[in-house]
């Protein structure tokens, strides 16, 4: 009957309006850097490599925490993160997910999380310049993920590992860093969007302690850091353990609600 139709249609315009809202209200964090970043808790160490599948409860997937894949669709989030997007490695827990899950259990504003996986392993930060394929594909996805509304909150980075082996690229990462952090502003058009870096704890070479040094040495506006060291360690000496993930996860989302929100 007509007075059904109409009642259908009504019923399909509040879902529309209801999905509008949530994108609108959508907070989007943009993950990015290398490895640790994209995640290898869980990952044996022997070839071939696999994920365990072990989940905490801080990783496991909500309804209201999306993840823009690969194909810049978003979808529910849930581990691996970056799967499709660190597609050459095996990845396992990351800390987005717990970050997600930390920042929405502490703050009532926060309704839903889009985390864009931007991560890539083994990279060194002179292939995050601007031009390069890893930088240009992360604004790409950047801008790609509001398009249907949304906000952009911050980049969560943690990579450095790469540069710890010359003292030419420990020595140029400042400026690299700082260049990386004002081509991204510029190019989202976000002036003072918020990076939460990680100070590395791990590294293949002898300049560690230089690239932490200028880690947690930052003078940027609206740029803080949080500290990796004395988190856990696989026996590779190089990533983080499933445990020290949701550890990072829950650093990064207590900085964050510290420094860049109200509440």
């Amino acid at each position: 009957s007509k007075v059904k139709v109409e009642a259908m249609e009504i019923s399909n315009e509040s879902n529309n309006n209801n999905n509008n809202n949530n994108n609108n209200n959508k907070q989007i964090f943009i993950l990015s850097g290398q490895s640790n970043m994209a995640g290898r808790g869980g990952v044996t160490l022997t070839h071939p490599k696999k994920w365990d599948k072990f989940l905490p409860p801080q990783c496991q997937s909500n309804p209201k925490i999306l993840r823009f894949n690969a194909k810049l669709h978003w979808e529910q989030a849930h581990e691996p993160l970056h799967a499709d997007i660190d597609s050459k490695k095996t990845c396992g827990v990351g800390p987005g997910l717990a970050f997600a899950n930390s920042i929405r259990s502490q703050d009532p504003n926060i309704d839903i999380v889009g985390l864009v996986p931007c991560a890539v392993g083994g990279t060194a930060i002179k292939e995050w310049e601007r031009g390069c394929h890893l930088y240009e594909n992360m604004v790409k996805r950047t801008t790609e993920s509001i398009k249907e509304g949304g906000e952009i909150k911050a980049i969560l980075w943690y990579q450095g590992e790469s540069d710890t082996s010359s003292k030419h690229d420990a020595e140029s990462y400042q400026a690299n860093m700082e260049k990386l952090i004002e081509n991204v502003r510029s190019d989202l058009r976000l002036p003072s969007l918020p990076i939460i870096q990680v100070a590395i704890t791990s590294g293949d070479g002898a300049f560690m302690e230089k690239i932490r040094e200028v880690q947690l040495g930052m003078k940027v506006d609206n740029v803080v850091c949080v500290d990796s060291k004395g988190l856990e360690l696989k026996d590779d000496h190089l990533h983080l353990t499933t445990e020290a993930q949701v550890k990072l996860g829950k650093m990064l989302a207590d900085a964050y609600l510290k420094n860049f929100t109200s509440s």
